[in-house]
């Protein structure tokens, strides 16, 4: 058989294989993750991470690879709103018709490009591998395109192009230079009160890297321990917070990783703290977390309660996360119970209880530092959504309470539909009930407002939007 001529090569440059980046490849699959099924980065990234930390040869992570890969993940869902305005000033066709996965590439190179120190050159080339990688060389070269527009300016330069300006829309304003829908940032303000200062000084702090925050479980660990660790700091308020400092990783904590000690803002411990310290008109005996999943409130009023020989109820209506609740529970040195019940059809007889908190499901608006992909899925409708179950599972705590106690109503939510707005409705249909001052339950926190209830904000406080309002129940 004769030998078949060669097909000539047509003239150009010779085929190169796309090189394979494994930290962008990693953050590039943690965006689709949290497109595709609507999963959070904050519970997507730490198995994608801890796998590249498993892996040998030259893909392996180290730690620097790690931080890179979660500040693209993180930096790109905060300024979503902001590149993707930047990108339709770019490109030829409204960002509908642009393949997700196509302006998740974008996303990434933006950021690179506006959002960090990398070099220009370097981040246009970083992200045209990565288009080469996961879309294929077509793809890559609108990505190419598109960078290179964008690399022709910086941060400051594309916000005077897109951005409405402030005095002819300052909601609109406000929502494309810092990154919040515009309806969030109407809430906000409203919520928070005041001129742009404020508001902007908020929507900032919405858009930081967080601080991981620890709590020392009372009679299990101490914040001295974990103030031994490498990067640990005292925390601002709560006499059992530590803050980890950038860099610093919660998992080689001993007490955590053996349940002495768990990840919890600052915030969250306040809310506990002021219940347990909250005054009552007779015995102190039994407790109630009547929304208890995941169980960091619980864990820290299990051990409260121990110390003062009080038995803790920990309910939580998915099985699952009361799973969850009896995992951080475990080794609580007081009683304590886990059941899976619904706080809207109570499993106790009414005024069993001394002390009750319901940290209710909420829009989550206050944590948005933490899952910045929230603010893009929420939408308006959602409140009138958990309205219903906010005002039962209040209303259900107030009957779980027996007269004398007190009962702790939580959200991480500042909206005034899911704070003030609740508690006003369930005690007018409540008159055998008084708010309780909590701003002096809170002893050294500033900025706490008029009262009676408590608003805590990410960027006076340094802790997520945490809104507390505490209920006596005086009949």
């Amino acid at each position: 058989m004769s030998e078949q001529p060669r097909r000539p090569r047509k003239p150009g440059k010779p085929y190169r294989r796309p090189q394979k980046d494994p930290v962008r490849i990693l953050a590039f699959e943690a965006l689709r993750a949290v497109d595709e099924r609507d999963a959070y980065a904050n519970l997507v990234l730490p198995p994608l991470l801890r796998k590249a930390r498993e892996k040998e040869g030259p893909e392996r992570f180290d730690a620097r690879d790690a931080a890179l890969a979660t500040e693209l993940v993180y930096g790109t869902l905060r300024r979503q709103g902001t590149y993707d305005a930047i990108i339709a000033d770019c490109v030829d066709r409204p960002l509908r018709e642009v393949d997700p996965p196509v302006l998740d590439v974008l996303s990434l190179g933006v950021h690179q490009l506006l959002g960090t120190r990398i070099p220009s050159h370097a981040a246009v080339s970083a992200s045209v591998e990565l288009a080469r990688v996961v879309l294929g060389d077509g793809r890559a070269k609108f990505v190419n395109a598109v960078l290179r527009k964008v690399a022709r300016d910086d941060l400051d330069g594309w916000l005077e192009r897109v951005a409405p300006p402030y005095d002819e829309d300052p909601e609109d304003h406000l929502a494309v230079v810092h990154s919040h829908p515009r309806w969030v940032v109407s809430a906000l303000w409203d919520s928070l009160g005041g001129g742009r200062a404020g508001i902007e000084e908020l929507l900032a702090a919405d858009n930081e890297r967080p601080e991981v925050t620890l709590v020392a479980r009372p009679g299990r660990a101490t914040p001295e321990e974990l103030l031994g660790e490498e990067a640990a700091v005292p925390g601002r308020w709560s006499p059992y917070a530590v803050r980890l400092s950038e860099g610093g990783e919660p998992g080689a904590v001993e007490a955590v990783r053996e349940g002495r000690a768990g990840v919890q803002d600052e915030g969250s411990q306040l809310v506990a703290l002021a219940l347990a310290n909250a005054p009552l008109d007779g015995p102190d005996r039994r407790w109630l977390d009547g929304c208890a999943g995941p169980g960091g409130k619980a864990a820290l009023l299990g051990a409260l309660a121990a110390e003062r020989g009080a038995f803790l109820l920990a309910s939580e209506k998915q099985p699952h996360r009361a799973g969850l609740v009896a995992r951080a529970l475990d080794g609580n040195p007081g009683p304590y119970q886990v059941i899976a019940a619904d706080g809207t059809r109570p499993a106790w007889r009414p005024g069993s209880f001394d002390r009750v908190l319901v940290d209710v499901p909420c829009t989550g608006l206050g944590a948005l530092r933490r899952r910045p992909e929230a603010r893009w899925r929420r939408r308006p409708e959602d409140l009138d959504g958990f309205a219903p179950l906010q005002r039962g599972l209040l209303r259900g705590a107030l009957e779980a309470v027996r007269v004398g106690g007190v009962v702790a109503y939580a959200t991480c939510s500042p909206h005034l539909a899911e704070t003030r707005a609740v508690v006003a409705d369930v005690l007018k249909q409540h008159p055998g009930t008084e708010l309780l001052d909590a701003r002096p339950l809170l002893p050294g926190v500033s900025d706490l407002g008029e009262g009676p209830d408590v608003q805590l904000w990410p960027h006076l406080h340094g802790t997520d939007a945490m809104y507390l309002a505490l209920v006596r129940r005086t009949s």
